[in-house]
């Protein structure tokens, strides 16, 4: 009997890492995509808190092979001088620019149906159709997400955290001597075109310091991308159907888990869809199965995050993050594990 033939919509790390692995075991797999490769996305471009045993049952290691290992985090509050956290295990820097087109190409290889520029409008529920789409839009747009490209700048470690008013912005280290800058602000009234928005939103969050370092570096051409209307999640929401990465639930991306998380939601919708794909199960029963999973691998973290998000925003709660970590009584390790 021939395997049944799964639909995903939303071709991102999600959508595309569980067509490949679905390909790999001989499903046929049509996934729509509404944009193109290759293509900036808002998107810290570090991976913490991926494990080996993802990796290898996705088989992601060629694609991950020249992902940069940061092993520390240089935290700045304000003008004091940063606070260097280690990390329990290297987080891999990668841009989106280039991971996405790896996994477009490597799903086409392995004779998966993509279909870009494909805006599928019917989201019906029904048999075999997964969703991978990426963000809700939130219904209280209050948070706006800006992200550009630059050469020619410094870093006190390769993974910098800026926090500011009503804001965090992350700095990471990319291959080919790049440097992703990427920050999470409250909307505002504030005007400009391209990275210049971005130095805007940062002399308004108070992070002008950091402005002028990245002023005077160098963009690179067409990497400005914004993404509006952000919301976060406190918890997988209980849902029909089975919804993928982002499109499940969006972490707060001060944790660098939400490209980890988009692989592990891959990882874990992939034996239940398999077995419907083979008739060894009901596509009800797979939902089910697929969404219990979901919810016990990722409650924790996203109940953590949540938590602990509005201290990275507000500068009073700033101050006693950063007085902690200078008493060195900010548990660190256990933060780490309960957000990843």
């Amino acid at each position: 009997m021939n395997p049944r033939r799964i639909e995903i919509i939303g071709g991102g790390l999600a959508g595309l890492s569980l067509g490949i692995a679905l390909r790999r075991a001989g499903v046929p797999v049509t996934l729509h995509e509404a944009g193109d490769y290759p293509r900036h996305r808002v998107c810290g471009e570090f991976i913490a808190g991926l494990d080996s045993s993802t990796i290898d049952l996705l088989a992601l290691r060629s694609e991950l092979a020249d992902a940069l290992r940061h092993d520390e985090v240089a935290w700045s509050f304000g003008p004091r001088a940063p606070q260097i956290q280690r990390l329990p295990a290297p987080a891999l820097a990668l841009s989106r620019h280039v991971l996405d087109a790896r996994l477009a190409h490597r799903f086409i290889a392995s004779g998966g149906e993509l279909l870009t520029q494909s805006r599928v409008a019917d989201l019906s529920l029904v048999p075999g159709r997964v969703f991978a789409l990426g963000r809700r839009r939130a219904s209280n747009p209050r948070w706006i997400g800006l992200k550009v490209h630059v050469r020619k700048l410094d870093l006190t470690r390769d993974l910098e955290m800026h926090l500011g008013e009503q804001c965090y912005v992350g700095l990471s280290r990319l291959p080919g001597g790049v440097v992703n800058v990427c920050g999470l602000f409250r909307r505002g009234a504030i005007r400009g075109q391209g990275a210049s928005l971005l130095l805007a939103y940062l002399r308004a969050a108070g992070l002008g310091l950091l402005a002028d370092r990245i002023l005077h570096a160098e963009p690179v051409e067409d990497s400005f991308c914004a993404v509006a209307a952000l919301g976060f999640d406190r918890r997988v929401k209980p849902k029909e159907g089975i919804w993928l990465g982002d499109a499940g639930a969006v972490i707060p991306p001060f944790t660098g888990n939400g490209m980890a998380m988009a692989f592990q939601s891959a990882e874990l919708a992939l034996p239940s869809v398999l077995a419907y794909a083979r008739h060894k199960s009901a596509w009800d029963e797979t939902c089910r199965v697929t969404n219990l999973a979901l919810r016990a691998r990722f409650r924790v973290r996203l109940a953590s995050a949540g938590a602990l998000h509005s201290f990275l925003l507000r500068p009073q709660r700033q101050r006693w993050f950063a007085a902690l970590g200078r008493a060195r009584l900010l548990p660190f390790g256990p933060l780490y594990a309960a957000l990843h």
